[in-house]
């Protein structure tokens, strides 16, 4: 490694005051992976001299990119396949139930590049006859401008778009150009992307009838990531529900929310009454 400890404590420092995320001392190769494009454009010899050019402000916008390139943006189609389709049959089953007016929300919060916001858009057009009728809302927010100008772009290369995307789907919802895939305007249209960070209050209109936060609240220490998990329930409808990522869980973590047996995976929000006896 190149970079000095006072480096990475800057640059980490940085990253966490942004965005709330903690990068930890073992992953510190990301910090010299990630930045060296940085590096090469404004043509500095080490990630010693790139920390000490953000700590002096000498390069307008040079910190946003830094925390930009630091944030990791890995996501891919249909990801843990399994938890989507329970999410189409039972979870959102229940909730057209309980709609007395036919409008869904949708919130992808940290969506990324886009994959994920655009994987719900694919599910819900191609069942046309199950979703007539109704106002679908896809609403997905990252506190990457980066990430957000590609999701808005909807161009993704050969890998990206064989990652967990059925070649059915490739075919129905992206045109080829070469070595890119692009997303076809009628799917563009399903998607609103916005910068948001899930730290702040939630965006509106609110409330959501299913989010998906995934993959996003691991890289927090607790205490932020129980602030997130407030903003995450007062964004919820009573009887909505949360996609986490594989590797989350909420047990432990927060009362504002609670897991159901039949829907193994996500969950939902807590009943009021807990609420209650929580803040108690």
């Amino acid at each position: 490694m190149t970079d000095s400890s006072a480096a990475f404590r800057a640059l980490a420092g940085l990253l966490e005051a942004r965005t709330g995320q903690q990068l930890a001392v073992s992953r510190v190769w990301r910090i010299e992976t990630s930045l060296k494009p940085l590096l090469r454009e404004y043509r500095y010899s080490s990630i010693d001299e790139l920390a000490q050019a953000v700590t002096l402000g000498r390069s307008p916008g040079l910190a946003d990119r830094v925390v930009d390139a630091l944030l990791n943006n890995e996501t891919f189609f249909f990801r843990d396949h399994a938890v989507f389709q329970l999410l189409n049959t039972a979870a959102l089953d229940a909730v057209r139930a309980a709609r007395k007016v036919k409008r869904l929300r949708i919130w992808c919060a940290g969506c990324a590049t886009g994959q994920e916001a655009y994987s719900i858009a694919m599910m819900l057009a191609e069942d046309p006859v199950r979703w007539a009728g109704w106002t679908i809302d896809i609403l997905a927010t990252d506190i990457s401008n980066i990430a957000i100008e590609r999701a808005q772009a909807g161009s993704y290369s050969q890998i990206e778009i064989q990652r967990g995307l059925p070649i059915r789907s490739m075919m129905r919802w992206f045109d080829q150009e070469g070595e890119v895939w692009n997303a076809r305007r009628e799917l563009m249209r399903m998607v609103q992307f916005r910068r948001h960070n899930l730290l702040e209050p939630p965006p509106l209109p609110g409330r959501f009838d299913v989010i998906l936060c995934r993959n996003v609240l691991l890289y927090f220490p607790a205490a932020v990531r129980a602030l997130a998990f407030e903003r995450l329930a007062d964004a919820i409808e009573a009887d909505g529900v949360l996609m986490l990522g594989a590797g989350e869980t909420i047990l432990g973590q927060t009362a504002r929310f609670r897991s159901e047996r039949e829907l193994r995976g996500l969950y939902r929000p807590a009943p009021v009454q807990a609420e209650a006896t929580r803040a108690a």
